[in-house]
């Protein structure tokens, strides 16, 4: 490498300054020839322009020198960190080679091993960081050094995070790092943990891997928005080496609430050399099938909807950070799920609870708890998946099996708090079963033939039939159903509590019960999958069978065999309950008719409208024409809109009639409307009394939460028509967008951040002056059609709005 010319050389200090290695807003990198010590080395030197207080560079150099104590074959040392000439400077030593981003545009997606193994690197480097008591805060590929032997460095440890804090001591300043690498509560200003460069280092390998950025924004607040508000999704295109095991490795480390992800840079690491080089299959297990059977289940099409759909229900329940809302709006996402789970949650064993019927799927989950939505929306995901099969009766048949011991699990409980995750526990156990049946048919009939033949050669136990048909599914599959689902619950991330309750103990039932939460969970459903198994070979009056089965269990659960028994009942009852909610129909001879036990169910009674038609009319009467001339559809929607959104209105009201939270009124408002007419998303909006405006606060649907953030209505001297509509107090439909009149007065913000082709306004007054807005929008001009009555009802839900301002304060 040729030096600059000797009339050409810049100095610092003793440091001969001879070519850019590169620049930033605070810092210039220099290759630069330690003339004492006669060696190259790198030199940052932070810019003349750059104002940092006396104090401040003191702490700045003090940490640098802390950092520069940190020796790893992972990390570029700090050499020196001083004042020459005035400017502070660090000296790196210097690393040919380009940096991870570099690297990354030169090769583009790299194979996940290859990406794998550079990662690995950093996480070492990391990990003997966060040992020293250092946190990087800023890691990203620019800070990486790819050197010539492939091997990745890390620089930069919290160096450049200490010259933002030094220069400005506000809140703002706090928050370190660069977006679309910062974890969610870096975003918020929170104290620099280990977790963060867990997060950064799980973004980065997302990245390698797909070969292209995880989180696409060019504006730097909505990135660190999206970051914060959003859980981040997988590429859907990953290449197929990324097989689930690894997926579930990626999605535990960008996970958005820290509790959630990996404990330690070493934790992943370990978690990723696994997947690199898994360990020999354990006796009696077959790591190699497995991976075969993930594979085989990746390639088909519904298996990594199924797969996210889980994983994303299990994190959101199971977080201490998620709110009501990311589980009803996770559910919402499909409309098929939330209608069936709405019906569930309407039947006789849950209904008592809510006082009447329940319409929102906010409402739901207030008033059964998220543990109780969790199990539902889990049940209800894998019975979706099956629904169109051709074998659709044998997984009818295994699906009720499942949900019978999951039930069944839940009444046995002695333990309330525990009952729900008895339910999904012993539910659970029936994975390995439920998912051979729908994605390998044959061999599940295989299985069935051997266990039926070892049946009917010399009948036995409960326990002798589980071990003749781990011993079919073993000869068949390479593995037992156990062990396949315990496998794929790893790969969804499941806890450990329930992965242990999924797996059967050897032996006897315990004398006693269990002193700790995870062995009693274990017991129950055991006992559970046991007794649902007798009920399915007895024929005729199960009664000896079932007690028979409850004397072998009773001391483990603490219940005498005639309790036992009739929570056997009252699981037939539920279940036959939850079959008629959610369509289930059985035939005739399936011994799964045995699970059912025959129960009489009144039709739940059609909400009424608790709003006078006095008021209503006056609520019609009340508004101007719309501002905008808009045809408002004869005919009403495909979907029976009046229906849903009539039965939203009870549901609010009932909510209404005693204290309530004005927050959850008002998402109940809005998924009411969002599910009744199909919208894209929908927006509500919010005055801001400091700037006179309405601004967004939440939503649902489709990016509900970056478009909130673009909703800036000026209430006072405003002329586009989103103002204009405000202003009037009228109601607008706005059919097509793209017209030409219509285009020339939507907002700037609305175009360049919105821009839907029909959307749907609707102002809320108080005292005659507009203090809110709901706004809905679809993705088709025209898409948006009501008639007279569903425009009533959208009216009577606002005034709604408005009455639980009022009933508030």
């Amino acid at each position: 490498m040729a030096a600059v010319p000797a009339d050409t050389a810049r100095r610092l200090g003793r440091f001969e300054l001879r070519r850019e290695l590169g620049k930033g807003a605070q810092a210039t990198v220099w290759l630069a020839l330690d003339t004492r010590l006669e060696r190259e080395v790198a030199i940052k030197v932070l810019a003349a322009g750059v104002n940092v207080a006396g104090d401040d560079l003191t702490h700045w150099l003090q940490e640098a020198r802390s950092v520069s104590r940190l020796a790893h074959p992972n990390i570029v040392p700090v050499f020196e960190a001083d004042v020459h000439d005035g400017r502070a400077c660090l000296v790196f030593e210097y690393v040919p080679g380009r940096t991870l981003a570099e690297h990354a545009r030169a090769r583009g997606a790299l194979p996940p091993h290859e990406a794998v193994g550079l990662m690995l690197g950093v996480l070492d480097a990391l990990q003997a960081a966060h040992e020293a008591g250092v946190v990087h805060r800023d890691l990203k590929p620019s800070n990486v050094l790819v050197d010539g032997h492939g091997r990745a460095r890390v620089m930069d440890f919290g160096i450049a995070a200490r010259l933002k804090e030094g220069a400005n001591r506000t809140a703002a300043a706090l928050i370190v790092g660069t977006p679309g690498y910062m974890s969610p509560e870096a975003t918020r200003g929170a104290p620099a943990t280990p977790a963060m460069d867990v997060f950064a280092a799980g973004v980065m390998l997302v990245e390698l891997i797909s070969g292209r950025p995880l989180v696409a924004e060019r504006d730097p607040y909505r990135a660190m928005k999206r970051v914060a508000d959003e859980d981040l999704a997988l590429p859907p295109d990953l290449p197929p080496d990324a097989d689930d095991t690894l997926r579930g490795v990626l999605r535990r480390a960008i996970a958005r609430d820290p509790a959630q992800r990996w404990g330690s840079a070493a934790a992943l690491a370990e978690a990723l050399r696994q997947w690199m080089a898994p360990q020999p299959a354990a006796p009696g297990g077959n790591s190699g099938t497995l991976d075969f059977l993930l594979r085989r289940m990746r390639h088909k099409s519904d298996f990594p909807a199924l797969s996210d759909s889980v994983a994303r229900i299990q994190r959101i329940a199971s977080s201490e950070h998620e709110s009501l809302t990311s589980l009803s709006s996770e559910i919402l996402k499909d409309v098929a799920l939330t209608n069936k789970l709405l019906r569930l949650v309407n039947t006789a064993h849950y209904s008592h609870a809510g006082g009447g019927s329940i319409s929102t799927v906010s409402r739901a989950v207030a008033l059964v708890g998220f543990a109780g939505i969790r199990n539902m929306a889990l049940s209800l995901v894998l019975l979706e998946h099956m629904s169109d099969k051709q074998q659709a009766g044998q997984l009818k048949e295994e699906f009720l099996r499942a949900l019978m011991s999951g039930s069944l699990a839940g009444e046995l409980c002695r333990v309330p708090r525990e009952g729900e995750e008895a339910f999904i526990g012993a539910m659970f156990q029936n994975l390995g079963r439920l998912l051979t049946e729908y994605y390998f048919p044959e061999e599940a009939r295989q299985i069935r033939g051997i266990a039926l033949a070892s049946r009917r050669d010399a009948p036995a136990s409960a326990a002798a039939l589980l071990q003749a048909e781990t011993a079919a599914s073993v000869s068949v599959l390479g593995l037992s159903f156990e062990d396949l689902g315990l496998g794929i619950a790893r790969s969804w991330g499941l806890p450990e509590t329930l992965q242990r309750c999924m797996r059967k103990p050897d032996g006897e039932p315990p004398a006693r019960v269990p002193d700790k939460p995870a062995d009693r969970l274990r017991c129950l459903a055991v006992a559970a999958n046991e007794l649902t198994d007798t009920l399915l070979r007895t024929e005729g009056d199960p009664t000896a069978a079932l007690a028979a089965t409850a004397e072998r269990h009773a001391r483990a659960l603490g219940l005498s065999a005639r309790e036992i028994a009739g929570a056997t009942d009252q699981a037939r009852q539920r279940l036959a309950q939850m079959a008629q909610a959610m369509n289930l129909q059985v035939a005739p001879g399936s011994p799964s008719r045995r699970l059912l036990a025959t129960v009489v169910i009144e039709p739940a009674p059609k909400p009424d409208d608790s709003l006078s038609p006095h008021q209503l009319q006056a609520t019609v009467a009340a508004y101007a024409p719309t501002l905008v001339e808009a045809p408002v559809a004869a005919e009403a929607p495909a979907v029976n809109a009046a229906e849903v959104l009539a039965a939203g209105i009870a549901d609010i009201t009932n909510s209404m009639v005693e204290s309530f939270k004005l927050n959850e009124v008002l998402r109940m408002i809005l998924e009411t409307m969002f599910r009744a007419l199909g919208f894209r998303r929908i927006v509500f909006c919010l005055r801001d009394p400091k700037t006179e405006t309405l601004t967004g606060r939440f939503g649902l649907g489709e990016g509900a939460e970056r478009v909130a953030q673009q909703f800036k209505v000026p209430l006072k001297g405003g002329t586009d028509l989103f103002a204009a509509v405000c202003a009037k107090g009228a109601d607008t439909l706005i059919s097509d967008a793209t017209a030409g009149q219509i285009a020339a007065r939507l907002p700037g913000w609305y175009r360049s951040g919105v821009d839907a082709p029909a959307f749907l306004l609707l102002p809320l007054l108080l005292k005659g002056a507009p203090f809110a807005l709901i706004y809905a929008d679809k993705a088709e001009p025209g898409g948006i059609a009501l008639g007279e009555k569903e425009l009533a009802l959208l009216r009577t839900l606002r005034n709604q709005a408005v009455m639980a301002f009022r009933q508030a304060g």
